[in-house]
């Protein structure tokens, strides 16, 4: 994969997001920024074209609309590189939901994942290099977070990741899905969620889990996990008796308050 080039990153303005807008203009990429915020990607925009020199084009779009996706989608055939970083939790359970709610999450989080990958795939097939990092999480290795829909969104996440890395390797393209545990974004506030009980040996950095998910894409790996506890963490998940995780995961996970109605990043 080349190492500079365009890329498109999703959900920019904060966060994981953020932080690989940063790290790619450092390492010259020009980039197209997308948001819900305009006044926001803007500002971000401003900071990173004085710091690093580099193009930065803005686009004020919710990828959670068929517009918003549409619009995305539209200026991925020249990009060799796109972040799908966008995406939200519920600071509810499965009960507390609605309808409404939940279909908003499965459009951010699994819909606008596929409809941009399918868009920027064929350039970058055709052009025979590129790489996608679609941003999942380690909850989508287990029914981590007991009545929350957010760790199904990320298991298909990965599993689609992995699938289409395996189908494009050949012909160039890296496909990576990068699976963070808990980092310090504001990610959970947004959501709702209380984390004031987690361990600070939990968190990871933002700037930590962009540089070693690029390190991972450009080494050809499917699947990302930053940081040496949280690999241990997909090891015991993956290999645990399912009773002693779910029984884990009612101790681990964050205390859920209640956020108005489609707070999300």
């Amino acid at each position: 994969m080349e190492p500079t080039g365009r890329a498109l990153v999703t959900g920019a303005t904060s966060g994981i997001g953020a932080a690989f807008a940063r790290r790619l203009a450092h390492e010259g990429y020009d980039l197209i920024l997308v948001a819900r915020d305009a006044e926001r990607l803007a500002s971000v925009a401003g900071v990173l074209r004085a710091d690093t020199g580099r193009s930065v084009e803005v686009l004020a779009s919710d990828v959670g609309t068929p517009e918003g996706c549409d619009a995305v989608a539209a200026r991925l055939g020249d990009v060799d590189l796109l972040v799908n970083n966008a995406g939200f939790s519920l600071g509810r359970t499965f009960l507390e939901s609605s309808v409404a709610a939940e279909e908003e999450l499965l459009r951010v989080n699994v819909h606008a994942v596929m409809r941009l990958t399918l868009a920027a795939l064929p350039g970058m097939v055709h052009r025979g290099h590129g790489g996608i990092v679609n941003v999942s999480s380690v909850a989508g290795f287990a029914s981590m977070q007991p009545g929350s829909t957010y760790p199904a969104t990320k298991a298909w996440v990965t599993n689609f990741s992995e699938s289409i890395a395996g189908a494009v390797a050949h012909l160039g393209v890296r496909v990576t899905a990068l699976c963070p545990g808990y980092t310090r974004t504001e990610f959970h506030a947004r959501a709702g969620i209380d984390m004031s009980r987690t361990p600070d040996w939990m968190w990871l950095d933002a700037d930590a889990v962009v540089r070693e998910g690029l390190r991972d894409l450009r080494r050809g790996r499917p699947v990302s996990v930053p940081g040496l506890r949280y690999k241990v963490v997909v090891w015991g998940v993956r290999h645990l008796p399912r009773r002693l995780i779910r029984r884990i995961s009612r101790d681990v996970r964050g205390r859920i308050g209640r956020p108005s109605p489609g707070d999300r990043a």
